[in-house]
Order: C-alpha cells, then sequence, then structure tokens
C-alpha cells in the first residue's frame, strides 16, 4: 500500500481559517476586488499560517495579469545590468513578480525578436538597460517600459540614470581637501557620453588646480598605464590622477609602482565605477565612486510596478552616486 502524505492546503482551507467566502480569499490573495486592508491582512496570516501557494496560472487569469517583467539589456558581460537586475529583483519579489533577462548582445534584429517575444508572453512591463550611459531610442511597445543607466531620448518616457557629473565632482573635491593642488584627468574615449561628463566635471570642479587637458584613451588598464608615461614626460609635478574608470586607475597605480613612485605619499590616485574585481585587487586598494547601480534598479522596478498599476511618473530621475574612500588616497 501506497502512503500519502498530507495534502496541499487549498484555498476552501485559507478562507475557512480566515472566516471569509472562498471568493473573498482569492481577491485579498490576488489583490483585487473591493476590500477592506484589515481583510486581506486577514487573508494573508491564513495562508501564511497554512503555507498556502496561490497557483500562478489561476493568479494570471483571475488579474488579467502575468506577474512577470522583462529585462533587455545590451550589456552581455554583466558588468552593469547585473547589479541593476539584482536591485530590481529586490522591488518585484515584494509583489511577487518574476524577471525574464534578455540580452541583445547589441543586435537590433535580436532586440525585436525579444520585444516580440516578451509581449506575445503578456510581460506586464520592460526595464530597459545598457552598458553605455548614451540615450537610446526608445522601444515601441503597448506595456510599460522603464529605461534604466542608459536614458531614453523621449523626454516623456520613464528614464533612471547615475548622476555620473555628481561624482565625479565628488572625487575631485575629495583630492582638493586633501590638499592636492596638482590634478590631473584620465578617462575613456572622447566618444562616450560618461568620458565626456566625467572630464567636464573634474575641469569644472578643478580649476586651477587641473594640470592639462583631460587624456582621453581607451577604457583598459594598459592606457592607465601608458598614460601616466605620457603625462609625467610633460608634467613631473602631478600630486593627484582622478580617473573616468576603476580599470583605467589599476593601471595608473601599476606604472606609478613600476616607475617608484609611491601611491598616495607621491600621487593620489581616484577611480570611478566601484567594480570591486579592480578596486578592491588594486594596489592600494582605490577611492573610487560608486554608481549605486542596485539601488538604481530598486527604483527603476518601483516606477515600473507604479506605471503597471497605473500611475506612471514620466521624465528623468536623476539618482545620487557615492564616494568611497580607500588607500589609493587615504594611504595606509
Amino acid at each position: 500500500m501506497v502512503s500519502r502524505g498530507p495534502s496541499l492546503p487549498r484555498i476552501t482551507d485559507v478562507a475557512a481559517l480566515a472566516g471569509v467566502s472562498t471568493s473573498t480569499a482569492s481577491k485579498a490573495l490576488n489583490d483585487t476586488g473591493q476590500l477592506r486592508e484589515e481583510t486581506r491582512e486577514r487573508v494573508r496570516r491564513a495562508a501564511e499560517q497554512l503555507g498556502f501557494t496561490p497557483d500562478s496560472r489561476g493568479r494570471a487569469l483571475s488579474s488579467g495579469r502575468s506577474y512577470t517583467v522583462g529585462l533587455i539589456t545590451t550589456d552581455s558581460s554583466g558588468r552593469f545590468s547585473i547589479p541593476i537586475m539584482l536591485g530590481a529583483e529586490d522591488a518585484l519579489s515584494a509583489g511577487e513578480m518574476a524577471l525574464v533577462l534578455c540580452d541583445t548582445r547589441d543586435d537590433p534584429l535580436r532586440e525585436q525578436h525579444y520585444l516580440r517575444s516578451l509581449v506575445s508572453r503578456r510581460v506586464d512591463g520592460i526595464i530597459v538597460t545598457g552598458r553605455r550611459t548614451e540615450p537610446r531610442e526608445p522601444i515601441d511597445v503597448p506595456i510599460p517600459v522603464v529605461y534604466a543607466f542608459s536614458a531614453s531620448t523621449d523626454p516623456d518616457d520613464m528614464s533612471v540614470i547615475a548622476d555620473d557629473h555628481g561624482g565625479a565632482a565628488s572625487t575631485v573635491r575629495h583630492l582638493l581637501s586633501l590638499g592636492r593642488r596638482r590634478i590631473a584627468h584620465v578617462t575613456g574615449p572622447a566618444s562616450h557620453r560618461s568620458a565626456q561628463t566625467r572630464a567636464a566635471a573634474t575641469v569644472e570642479t578643478a580649476a586651477d588646480a587641473l594640470v592639462g587637458e583631460p587624456m582621453h584613451g581607451e577604457w583598459s588598464e594598459r592606457w592607465g598605464r601608458h598614460a601616466v608615461d605620457l603625462l609625467l614626460r610633460s608634467e613631473s609635478e602631478v600630486d593627484a590622477i582622478s580617473c573616468g574608470s576603476d580599470q583605467i586607475a589599476r593601471g595608473v597605480c601599476d606604472r606609478l609602482r613600476e616607475l617608484g613612485r609611491s601611491v598616495p605619499d607621491d600621487i593620489a590616485v581616484t577611480g570611478c565605477d566601484n567594480w570591486s574585481v579592480m578596486a578592491l585587487a588594486s594596489r592600494p586598494p582605490l577611492t573610487t565612486v560608486d554608481l549605486e547601480l542596485e539601488e538604481l534598479g530598486r527604483r527603476t522596478a518601483q516606477l515600473l510596478l507604479s506605471a503597471i498599476a497605473g500611475t506612471p511618473s514620466p521624465g528623468l530621475l536623476e539618482l545620487p552616486t557615492r564616494l568611497i574612500t580607500r588607500e589609493s588616497t587615504l594611504g595606509t
């Protein structure tokens, strides 16, 4: 004879424990209908006590929603999209929603394929993000969309970005507060919006303390090392180098050490991004700017949830960054 375990709790069991009808219990758990909050809470407590899990298919049918959200990204490496996704999942999980990740690999045809697929799956909304901060053309779908990190070119769309200008300015103010008065700036390609913004903030904030023009190159440690050689040939009295990324800053630190220059005693160095792979592995660890991407993902998802509920907030939301001070400017 086969032994059977205890049967799973049903919606009727939840209704009986909460002292309501089955239809009321269903409305409370699916967040539909005109119910008092105390009734909803009583039903939720009963469901939790019994270990009842609503059937997702039934929930979707009764509410007309799929309780899923799509995330479209061009960031194949996940360097920026993964922390954004983690923050978004934190916010979405509170509403018992799932997230579907789609990597377009910067291919417009692949993006269109994923968009058609997500719409056919009846996702409730879409988050669009990428690896660069340049504004992008909006997508055309009949559901709510929020753009994260890379804003939409349509000012009426909902977009959430990091304050790159404020972040770069904070590193320069930090260097000035330490008494540094000969500050150089080494950053990424001049064609990249983030490099332009960070360079402009550095020039504006450093003012007379800036040495030469911002130096543009690739986002790499190799460029950081090469930039040090170029810089010290013409500006031997530099006492600080602010960098447009942690990768560049790590290369700068490596080359300064090879040349016998102490960081930060001789030359202080700052990065940007707070990419732990680079910032913490650098010798010494980098003072840098945290773009707070997880928080950016959370705020993006919260905006999307509000839009799905019928209360969109069109426009651009710019979130503050955070300066993280470490040994590359403070010493040991």
